[in-house]
């Protein structure tokens, strides 16, 4: 957790920050759009249901959980749904489509609250632990989509030995990856339903935000300029015959 997993997330910013932005622009552009348009919104929902939803139904689903167990089944959401786009990554549109659901589904779902006035309600709720939560899922697809892209452009590398480097990479961040979704999954649990004031809630979503990608930057970047790249040790990997 010093080097492996900090400097594999690190040489993969570009991919999981392309991520990042492009969920961002559909899912707030999508936002905007069903907030400011309540015809939209009824097309997409019965107004009985989305009263039910804005009164009640998305504050009780971090309220009413039991918070031990609910840590639990959201730990295991988010893992399963952050390996199903980094396992996918040899399937890029795959890991493609499963992005996009989940960007619509924020989407849709924000632009009601907003649109029915909850705004603050919505931000309040989901920031806390959405932060570092998404960021773990863009981390996760951009691995995704780097292991893909190594099958399809492989460099300089020979096309089976970029596929291997970059697999083992992935399960680097998989394996780090399992700790920091069970931190924004206490977070989710705990402190998203806590009866702390919103902004204390969303600032502890944003320091551990940071001190994750403090960790990623510095221990990463450093690892990466000392010649690590996230790859099993040298006596672990398979032998390779050279490359014409």
């Amino acid at each position: 957790f010093t080097t492996t997993f900090p400097v594999a997330v690190f040489r993969s910013w570009r991919w999981w920050s392309a991520v990042g932005a492009a969920f961002s622009v559909v899912s707030f552009s999508l936002m905007w759009y069903v907030a400011a348009n309540p015809r939209v919104q009824t097309q997409l929902l019965p107004a009985e249901q989305i009263k039910q939803l804005v009164e009640n139904d998305f504050a009780s689903y971090y309220s009413d959980p039991e918070a031990g167990s609910f840590a639990a089944q959201v730990w295991t959401n988010n893992a399963l749904l952050a390996a199903g786009v980094l396992v996918c990554g040899i399937l890029l549109p795959l890991v493609v489509y499963l992005l996009v659901v989940n960007a619509v589904n924020v989407g849709v779902i924000g632009g009601i609250m907003i649109g029915n006035g909850h705004a603050a309600e919505f931000f309040g709720l989901i920031s806390p632990h959405g932060i570092l939560e998404l960021t773990a899922v863009f981390v996760a697809a951009g691995a995704g989509l780097r292991l893909g892209w190594s099958w399809i452009d492989p460099g300089p590398r020979p096309r089976g030995r970029a596929l291997a480097e970059e697999t083992r990479a992935a399960i680097s961040i998989a394996g780090g990856l399992v700790v920091v979704l069970a931190v924004s999954g206490v977070i989710e649990a705990f402190v998203t339903p806590s009866g702390l004031p919103t902004w204390a809630r969303v600032g502890i979503g944003v320091l551990a935000e940071a001190l994750f990608i403090g960790y990623v930057v510095v221990l990463g970047g450093r690892a990466a300029r000392a010649g690590i790249t996230g790859d099993l040790d040298v006596g672990l990997r398979e032998d390779v015959a050279p490359a014409a």
